[in-house]
């Protein structure tokens, strides 16, 4: 009951092309925003929800270390249960903890078929198998299309949808036009939500999707970078 609960109150369902999920298996997503602006935290947020709904997760990380990562989520799920005022998390937490796996790389040591290599140990050994990938961390050089058509053809093959967070430049405009920054990369993308700031809130607003785009009634608290629900 409190795993729907929490499940039912998540405001990430306003983007959801159904009740289940944002993106489907083979297809990319990216959260666009400024250097501290939250991505870090809405993508564990959406990793959450996943873990939520049974689904294995693999957070990938090219900038921060495995202790640092599972500080993110542990902090973002209490937030959340102090947000909603549930109690006796503990059970849940100890739940949907096998469900998440997370890996790290060097920025200059990812590759596409680096990251095939590692998923196979896990795969063939049987200990993790992967429904919904989230990558941080990976740079949008002018290099990253060839990584992202390999990686495309490895989510499609392998049946999950891939999650990026993407720093994009401190003078782009994230509110109503794709940035620069993921500009030549765009059309690998079904969905691009940006997060962008105005001192007092965090809007979130869909850029590319298969719904409606513009501004949703979403914002992040930025005291705790956590969704909160206007509506």
């Amino acid at each position: 009951m409190l795993k729907n609960d929490l499940i039912l109150r998540n405001p990430l369902r306003l983007i959801a092309r159904d009740e289940d999920k944002i993106l489907a298996e083979g297809e990319f997503g990216a959260i666009l925003a400024k250097a501290g602006v939250g991505k870090t935290s809405f993508l564990v947020q959406l990793a959450l929800d996943s873990l939520l709904r049974h689904k294995n997760v693999l957070h990938i990380s090219l900038d921060q270390p495995v202790r640092k990562v599972c500080l993110w989520y542990e902090e973002v799920f209490h937030n959340i249960a102090r947000e909603y005022d549930i109690k006796n998390t503990t059970e849940l937490w100890e739940t949907i903890l096998p469900h998440r796996f997370v890996m790290t790389f060097n920025t200059e040591g990812f590759t596409v078929g680096r990251l095939e290599e590692r998923l196979n140990d896990l795969t063939e050994q049987g200990i993790f198998f992967p429904q919904v990938v989230m990558i941080d961390g990976l740079p949008f050089d002018d290099e990253v299309r060839e990584a992202l058509t390999e990686l495309k053809l490895v989510a499609k093959e392998q049946g999950f949808p891939v999650w990026f967070a993407v720093k994009v430049a401190s003078d782009e405009d994230v509110e109503t036009s794709i940035p620069k920054t993921i500009q030549g990369v765009d059309d690998l993308f079904e969905t691009l939500t940006s997060l962008k700031s105005d001192g007092k809130e965090i809007h979130v607003n869909v850029l590319k999707g298969p719904g409606e785009t513009g501004r949703l009634s979403l914002v992040l608290d930025p005291s705790t970078l956590l969704i909160k629900n206007r509506m």
